[in-house]
């Protein structure tokens, strides 16, 4: 195997840790408007994912970074031609940040409820972009004979992206109601295995139509397999929250998340963006990586910083670990 293939498979093995880790988050700001039914509600959803939803998105900034340097004709068409999507995730990011630490720096109830709407938009605007924005690298987009995008704004909300949209935001919901099921305790844990069943059966039904579509368009024998592993698993995890098993259901959604996302790159490889104007102007991962020396300096520092990050992520979900629930929070005021 050639170096820039390596790449690619540590790039898709990324973004697949980013949508596994950043999903549940982003679903548990979507709940903060779908289960919490009053502000001590939204208080204990928050602070399942206060200590860990930063260090989920350096996920993204490895992603984005490793296109960079591995790919950079990748990243130089990929964020020219998708610029006004991918400032709108990045304006969310950002405004979502800042929600999760200012929420609490005033008493007031407008203030706390402003910033709390916020961390719901923030949260659903860029679950549902990343669908449409990975939908259109594995459907195709109009790149030229120069490798640069030609299409517009409009070209990218197409039925098959926007069916991409609606996928990752209702799996990443359904994956933060398994992991508040899993990290709470009282009458938020019940309510919310409830909304997970009805949330779990709109994405399957959306998810299985948006696979099996991929497959139909580009798929092999190999994403076949990702695509039952996929919609068995998803199925498994619903069974699993209705037996009151959470740390099941949570593993499960996540194994759907992975299976799903390996997937789509298995369709896409050996492009990174397939051109819909002549398969012949298409991003490889021969015409679009860097040289071998520049690949062969970043395996290295791979190879070396990796496991130092993953042994920390760890730590921190390890450390912080236990349910908590609305009594916890009347606890720590006294």
């Amino acid at each position: 195997m050639e170096l820039h293939d390596v790449w690619f498979v540590l790039i898709a093995v990324l973004w697949t840790g980013y949508f596994f880790l950043e999903g549940f988050d982003f679903g548990v700001g979507v709940l903060t408007k779908l289960l919490a039914r009053n502000r001590a509600e939204k208080r204990v959803l928050i602070n399942t994912i206060g200590p860990v939803w930063d260090g989920n998105e350096v996920w993204l900034l490895t992603a984005g970074g490793a296109t960079f340097a591995a790919f950079p004709e990748w990243y130089a068409t990929l964020f020219s031609g998708f610029y006004l999507p991918l400032l709108v995730i990045l304006v969310c990011l950002i405004v979502r940040g800042v929600a999760f630490e200012y929420r609490v720096k005033r008493p007031e109830d407008r203030w706390q409820r402003n910033w709390e709407t916020a961390i719901f938009w923030t949260s659903l605007i860029p679950a549902f972009l990343w669908g449409v924005a990975f939908g259109n690298i594995v459907h195709g987009v109009k790149i030229d004979r120069d490798l640069e995008y030609v299409g517009s704004v409009l070209d990218l909300l197409n039925p098959y992206a926007l069916l991409g949209g609606l996928v990752t935001l209702t799996l990443f919901t359904f994956h933060g109601t398994v992991f508040t099921a899993l990290k709470t305790v009282g009458e938020i844990r019940e309510r919310v295995r409830t909304l997970a069943l009805r949330v779990g059966l709109v994405t399957a039904v959306l998810a299985l139509v948006f696979l099996l579509w991929t497959q139909v368009d580009n798929g092999d024998a190999k994403s076949l397999v990702a695509l039952v592993v996929a919609v068995a698993a998803l199925g498994a995890a619903l069974m699993a929250n209705r037996a009151g098993r959470e740390g099941w259901s949570f593993a499960l959604s996540g194994v759907t998340i992975v299976a799903a996302v390996a997937m789509l790159f298995l369709t896409l490889f050996p492009n990174v963006m397939p051109s819909t104007l002549d398969p012949g102007w298409s991003l490889t991962v021969t015409n679009a990586s860097s040289s071998p020396y520049t690949l062969k300096i970043m395996t290295w520092l791979a190879v070396i910083a990796t496991p130092v990050v993953l042994l920390y992520q760890g730590w921190t979900y390890w450390v912080f670990r236990k349910r908590i629930g609305t009594q916890h929070l009347a606890e720590a005021a006294h």
